[in-house]
């Protein structure tokens, strides 16, 4: 058995210790605040954008949605006769103040309906004919980065999204209960023996030097993280959470460029209306209180957050209240200082659809390009070779 395999099917090897790079480097990287900040919010299960971004004035919409369209007391009008669910009221006033960027029609050539190969799709900026093992993240790490801890995913496991071929993002969840854990007997004992003991780069001798490394470096960052003070009031839920950890990484000036963060639960084939108000109200909740907290830390200039699904949902409802998988959809994005503000280009055609989806319009590809060369600095061209232009949003 190989060193990587030994690491992944040891009992120790849990999503903790693929931090070890991350940590302790993190004794380095404060402070850097100049740089920029990209966070991507995944929804995933395919969020039905129809209902998020409501064509409200369409009777098309209503004609295909009889049961789960939204009426006039379940949205909030924006522009080009499009509305906001309700749910997301917490996010119209960062709407309205300029902040928020709606592109509709969002997609890819010849969609695949699959969760997990559209998700793929999606993480790798491949087309959906071929198949590519790093992701779009993970390829900036590799070619504009030098360390893993550069992009971090605020969860136990990486996503194909973040993983390079030299470098890959790192996973992880929360910095005091990963401390908790390298701080028990067993571990401390388990560094007692790897300490006093001459290491070599067999299987042993790498899962040693990892706890090592992994326990100096929680105890470094453990104190760092003492010092600073994040005392904003998140919503009481994992997603909240996770948001609130992002903030103070990025309030703590870590030269981490691209965080990586998602919501489940959107795959809404029988009673979706409930269900997916629960999950936007969740998504508002937590969005507009990051946003404001960035504001507190004045972190906001710098900071850009992307949202997306992996697929949109099909027009006409089904039998029991939901639907089911479709093709295009929506792209969300916030930040300060976008180029184009609220809703920046066509409506959904609810008149032309393809076998009952709506038609893409707009490659996911191009606003990848987009924030890699105008946010994040990067050759985007090297990074996502396909022919497709950059969207110009930021």
């Amino acid at each position: 058995m190989n060193r990587r395999n030994f690491i992944l099917n040891s009992s120790l090897a849990s999503g903790y210790f693929l931090i070890p790079g991350f940590l302790k480097p993190l004794e380095r990287l404060l402070p850097n605040a100049s740089q920029k900040k990209l966070v991507v919010i995944q929804l995933s299960g395919g969020n039905d954008w129809l209902n998020t971004i409501v064509p409200y004035k369409n009777d098309l919409y209503f004609k295909s949605r009889p049961k789960i369209g939204l009426g006039e007391d379940m949205i909030l009008p924006l522009e080009k006769d499009l509305a906001l669910n309700r749910s997301l009221i917490k996010l119209k006033d960062v709407y309205d103040s300029g902040e928020m960027a709606v592109i509709n029609n969002v997609g890819y050539p010849n969609p695949d309906r699959s969760h997990f190969r559209s998700m793929d799709i999606w993480h790798s900026a491949s087309a959906s004919n071929e198949y590519i093992y790093t992701g779009w993240l993970g390829r900036f790490l590799d070619n504009e980065c030098k360390n893993s801890y550069e992009a971090v995913e605020v969860d136990k496991y990486l996503s194909l999204a973040l993983k390079g071929q030299k470098l890959n993002g790192l996973a992880i969840n929360n910095i005091n209960q990963l401390y908790k854990e390298v701080k028990t007997p067993f571990f401390n004992d388990l560094v007692s023996v790897a300490k006093n003991n001459s290491l070599n780069e067999d299987n042993q001798g790498y899962l040693y030097k990892t706890l090592i490394n992994t326990t100096s470096s929680t105890e470094y960052l453990f104190e760092k993280n003492k010092l600073i003070s994040n005392k904003t009031d998140y919503p009481n839920n994992e997603f909240g959470k996770q948001l609130k950890n992002i903030a103070t990484f990025i309030g703590a000036d870590s030269a981490t460029k691209v965080y990586y963060i998602s919501l489940s639960g959107f795959d809404t084939h029988a009673g979706q209306q409930p269900r997916q108000n629960k999950l936007l109200v969740d998504y508002a909740d937590g969005v507009s209180t990051f946003i404001k907290n960035l504001k507190e830390l004045n972190k906001w200039d710098d900071t850009l957050i992307f949202t997306f699904s992996e697929f949109g949902r099909r027009v006409e409802e089904n039998a029991s209240a939901g639907t089911d998988h479709g093709t295009a959809g929506n792209v969300l994005l916030f930040g300060k200082n976008l180029k184009k503000k609220g809703i920046i280009n066509e409506l959904p055609d609810l008149s032309n659809l393809d076998d009952g989806d709506l038609k893409f319009s707009v490659d996911f590809r191009s606003i990848y390009k987009n924030i890699l060369q105008s946010w994040l600095q990067a050759n985007a061209d090297k990074i996502i070779p396909a022919a497709v232009k950059d969207f110009g949003v930021v």
